[in-house]
């Protein structure tokens, strides 16, 4: 996966105002070696602990807004930190990761960084963080307002009942019902039924090729 390392000095680039002090410190201090990376269809970040031959590496999605990009970095960080203080033996986001990436959070919220909008959905899920940073639907409708958007694109939820779409992938589906908190939908090729989140995006497409 391409990558590039980030120059302490230029990290800011990619972060809200105000927060770069914040970040380097925590970055300086476990020595940690972080890289920026093309889009990633699976993850928005990733860390690897610290070895008797590497230091801690963390990567994290350049195509990101601001917002999600520091969310993202908070939420790769705090497991870094849950490293440093119980090893491997904690769950990869048990109670003790829950209980770290909320407190990177709240020292940020603190400093008032954030929109309004993007900080009273933080503030729901300081209740049970999630284990995918920016996961929660209603941050991720609240994060995606400060995207740059690209023509066609939109959340599941925001299309119309029979509508078809395109996924990263390439594969075409049909909107259908909505079942509790997931939408059915049918993949136009196999005719297999999927179940898709309110807040998927997908590509609009005028007609099902």
């Amino acid at each position: 996966m391409p990558k590039k390392e980030v120059p302490i000095d230029h990290l800011q680039n990619y972060l809200p105002p105000g927060t770069g002090d914040g970040v380097t410190a925590y970055l300086q201090q476990y020595k940690v070696h972080l890289t920026i990376a093309k889009e990633r269809k699976s993850i928005l970040g990733d860390y690897r602990h610290r070895t008797h031959h590497a230091n801690h590496r963390i990567s994290v999605n350049g195509n990101l807004n601001k917002f999600s990009f520091l969310i993202t970095l908070l939420h790769e960080l705090a497991h870094l930190l849950t490293f440093e203080q119980h090893s491997n033996r904690v769950l990869a986001h048990g109670k003790e990761w829950k209980m770290i990436y909320g407190q990177l959070l709240k020292q940020f919220l603190e400093s008032r960084v954030f929109p309004a909008d993007i900080e009273k959905e933080l503030l729901q899920s300081l209740k049970n963080p999630a284990a995918s940073s920016c996961a929660e639907d209603g941050l991720l409708r609240a994060l995606r307002k400060y995207d740059v958007k690209e023509n066609h694109h939109q959340l599941i939820e925001e299309i119309l009942p029979g509508a078809f779409f395109k996924i990263k992938d390439g594969r075409v589906f049909q909107k259908g019902e909505k079942l509790r908190k997931r939408f059915k939908c049918r993949e136009v090729k196999t005719g297999k039924m999927y179940l898709f989140s309110p807040v998927y995006e997908v590509e609009l497409m005028s007609r099902e090729s």
